[in-house]
């Protein structure tokens, strides 16, 4: 029995730190012909979101695309944008009081628990990234990137670089996505 519930606690840890992710393109562009790129200022500043979090973003977006053999430039041939929204889930689980086997505190066979409620809040963040051809300002590539948040979690600037890799991972686009 503690196997099955060791099993779903890590099945259910899994899942919530899990990031979905899904990108689109224009298949008309030729993706090899974009080798700078520069973050779109107006779109970035209207971004609701805390500046600590802008930064671990544009952060990340730059050292992803600097892997990719991009370069950061102020003529660039790509815009980048990014969008983020957050929606939050309140979940009450009822707790009845009741045990299990084994011994309790009086020495019988069930351990009791106390009645009550407990409420918490689960946070689904989503996160886009907007390529831009800098050149006629249109959109050719957007990734987005689903997944669960915790607003002070001590690994924050890990699980947003994770965000950003994964979306990014599907930057650029190949044949096999047409």
């Amino acid at each position: 029995m503690k196997k099955v519930v060791l099993f779903f606690g890590l099945l259910l840890s899994v899942q919530c730190s899990s990031v979905r992710v899904f990108a689109d393109h224009d298949s008309a562009v030729d993706f090899s012909s974009f080798t700078t790129f520069a973050f779109y200022k107006p779109g970035i500043e209207a971004l609701e979101i805390s500046d600590l979090d802008k930064r671990r973003i544009l952060a990340a977006v730059e050292e992803s695309l600097v892997a990719k053999g991009m370069t950061l430039d102020k003529n660039p041939d790509l815009l980048v944008n990014i969008a983020a929204k957050a929606t939050d889930r309140v979940v009450v689980s009822q707790n009845f009081g009741w045990g299990g086997w084994g011994y309790g505190p009086w020495g019988g066979p069930w351990m009791m628990g106390f009645p009550g409620n407990t409420v918490s809040t689960q946070t689904r963040g989503e996160l886009f990234i907007d390529l831009i051809a800098a050149k006629d300002k249109k959109l050719v590539w957007q990734g987005k990137g689903t997944g669960g948040l915790t607003e002070y979690g001590k690994k924050r600037d890990a699980r947003i670089r994770a965000f950003v890799t994964q979306i990014l991972a599907q930057y650029p686009p190949t044949e096999e996505d047409e």
